[in-house]
């Protein structure tokens, strides 16, 4: 099995999603032993947002009329999407930045949606070529979200993440969710002990997996 973690924060070793991300992929090699782990750190090594050498060009080894910016840009592009699509789990560490994701996690995601790689469009609708993966996303909000419907609408994070990678074809979507961290000391802690529960919860289903597979 093959997982692939990525982090996105800004915040460094303050970033509450990167703590509990590398506590989600310690967890699961444990569960699932023989795991291989390939990490991406978009705030060290983020890719350049679209632009008119990127934005939807693809072409052949060796065509002709190509520039060597785009050449470069095409190479990152099949770099990333080949990473994604070669791995059975991704774990992305998803800070909420101004009610989205943050932007170098949204220029990753740009990179991967490649229509005939991750999506292709069909006589019956669009198809997500992606399926098969499970994806945890670890979310952490310095606000409230999950409760009223009006909070519920300001949240273009998770939302928004479960609505691209399913674009993808991804189905398997699991969410560990630490929210209020910045609503004062008793909500932090009450926001760390949520995703200290749905960590477990994840690990409990990734051991009964585990062991369905030996068995």
């Amino acid at each position: 099995m093959k997982l692939l973690h990525v982090d996105s924060s800004a915040k460094g070793a303050a970033s509450a999603s990167r703590q509990l991300s590398a506590q989600v992929v310690r967890e699961w090699v444990q569960a699932h032993p023989g795991t291989t782990v390939e990490s991406l750190d978009l705030v060290a090594d983020a890719p350049s947002h679209l632009d008119e050498h990127s934005l939807g060009i693809k072409f052949a080894p060796g065509a002709e009329g190509v520039t060597e910016r785009q050449r470069q840009e095409n190479a990152l592009s099949e770099k990333l999407v080949s990473q994604f699509l070669a791995a059975d789990v991704v774990v992305v560490g998803a800070p909420m930045y101004n009610f989205a994701i943050p932007s170098q996690l949204k220029a990753w995601i740009d990179r991967l949606a490649q229509a005939g790689r991750t999506f292709r469009y069909t006589a019956a609708g669009p198809e997500g070529l992606a399926a098969g993966k499970t994806l945890v996303v670890v979310s952490s909000r310095g606000g409230a979200y999950a409760g009223t419907p009006y909070e519920a609408a300001m949240d273009h994070q998770e939302s928004y993440l479960r609505t691209v990678f399913g674009f993808f074809g991804i189905t398997d979507v699991r969410i560990v969710r630490a929210e209020g961290l910045d609503m004062g000391e008793d909500s932090r802690a009450q926001g760390l002990e949520a995703a200290g529960r749905d960590i477990r919860a994840l690990l409990d289903a990734a051991a009964n997996e585990a062991q369905k597979l030996v068995a």
